[in-house]
């Protein structure tokens, strides 16, 4: 438990956050002793692989591929877990815990799974679990919305969460290029996994808002409420279209509340130019806070990378070693015993909309379109039709815009599935809200 003698911590895993870790203990000893009033002391290391080379020196330190190192270890009080995933990660936690040792995650989808199970355990234990960051990387969200804004009730999150889905949005646009160049060079630099689905498609941007959604308003959100949907089909036309109309597209995060009702959705937006979210490019992060006393918050910088991120994870060692972590996870409970919203139906979700569609360039396709739409009761604000090729035979194509003005996710949806089914479409359709 913190005091005045050191603080012996143990990290598993030393990938990428875990050597920032390495990093920040070894060059700021004296910042840190300075910042709790004791000395902080890594005392072991567990990898999978101890042979591998590593970035940082790790000499005079025992490194493990055993668990078992650490959990039998007396005098390690405090493990910084930066191993990503649900197994092992589950069970290591849940170990950990068991065996009397307070527990530092970074794992995102560790916290959005089994959250609730594992700080129950660790509140039935009296242990303690710090996730700073688990969301945002280097930007103090969790902090903020369980302590500074606590005298608040949340009215909205809106939020960039994902840097990778970010940067390609920001490359594509800032360089003309498509969305496959855009992605190689993401992975070449680091910010995409060699599998970027769960950054393209919204996964880790929804359960990141998850995360917050449950910490704001008290209320478990499952990824299948969330209406969800990913980039991965993003054109450049769509992003030149929307900056000829004055807005960049986001994969935005929204979570607000609405008659008594929590709307929450990740999708690619379009959102003005001059907003801050749209001034939010690259990697960086966003995250605005609306609440009731203080107003609209935001906090900005680096939502990912090694030292933005292990900067987190130290902040959360030092409030530890200084006794403030244990006392803001015991407030937690309360904050989660705050009777749950419910939920706005997806169908219910009302917004204005992008429409773009590619086609066949011959007569009556666009009015097979409007007749659709204006069956499901969905108003038609503005139409563009790129100029094409005059062509004598049937192989041209052309590309529709339709602006629309407020309808409902669920005639959107009514009126995709019978547009899906029209003999005059080519390729992807794209839908986006538009960002009031």
């Amino acid at each position: 438990m913190p005091g005045n003698s050191d603080l012996n911590i143990a990290l598993v895993g030393c990938g990428t956050v875990g050597s920032g870790v390495v990093r920040i203990v070894q060059t700021s000893s004296d910042l840190l002793t300075q910042r709790t009033g004791r000395s902080i002391r890594l005392r072991r290391i567990v990898v999978r692989d101890p042979a591998k080379k590593r970035d940082v020196d790790l000499s005079g330190i025992p490194v493990s591929d055993d668990i078992q190192t650490v959990i039998a270890d007396p005098d390690i009080q405090v493990v910084i877990h930066v191993v990503g995933g649900i197994n092992p990660a589950r069970a290591d936690v849940t170990s950990l815990l068991e065996a009397g040792k307070d527990v530092i995650t970074a794992n995102k989808a560790l916290l959005y799974a089994h959250g609730a199970e594992l700080f129950g355990l660790a509140h039935k234990l009296g242990r303690t679990i710090c996730f700073e960051a688990a969301v945002a990387g280097g930007i103090p969200i969790i902090s903020a919305v369980t302590t500074a804004l606590t005298a608040n009730r949340i009215v909205s999150i809106e939020a960039i969460l994902n840097g990778t889905s970010n940067f390609i949005l920001s490359r594509m646009l800032d360089r003309r290029q498509t969305y496959e160049d855009v992605l190689t060079e993401a992975q070449a630099r680091g910010y995409a996994e060699a599998d970027p689905a769960m950054d393209v498609d919204g996964t880790d941007a929804a359960q990141k808002l998850s995360i917050l959604t449950q910490l704001a308003y008290g209320t478990a959100v499952p990824l299948d409420a969330i209406v969800r949907q990913g980039i991965q089909h993003i054109e450049l036309l769509d992003l030149l279209v929307a900056a000829e109309l004055g807005y960049r597209v986001k994969l935005l995060a929204t979570s607000r509340l609405s008659k008594g009702r929590l709307e929450i959705a990740v999708q690619p937006t379009l959102v003005k130019a001059d907003r801050p979210a749209a001034l939010t490019n690259g990697a960086d992060n966003i995250v605005s806070i609306e609440g009731d006393a203080v107003g609209l918050m935001r906090f900005s910088g680096a939502g990912a990378g090694q030292m933005p991120t292990a900067s987190a994870v130290m902040a959360d060692v030092i409030d530890y070693a200084t006794g403030r972590a244990a006392i803001t996870f015991q407030s937690l409970q309360r904050l989660q015993s705050r009777e749950s919203i419910p939920l706005q139906p997806q169908e219910e979700l009302s917004r204005r909309y992008y429409l773009r569609f590619t086609v066949a360039d011959r007569p009556h396709v666009l009015a097979d379109i409007a007749d659709i739409l204006g069956r499901n009761e969905i108003s038609i604000s503005s139409v563009r039709q790129d100029e094409t090729a005059d062509v004598d035979d049937l192989s041209g194509v052309a590309r529709l815009v339709i602006m629309t003005h407020r309808t409902t996710e669920g005639r959107l949806r009514s009126a995709d599935a019978a547009i899906a089914k029209l003999q005059s479409l080519r390729g992807n359709r794209i839908r986006m809200p538009i960002a009031d």
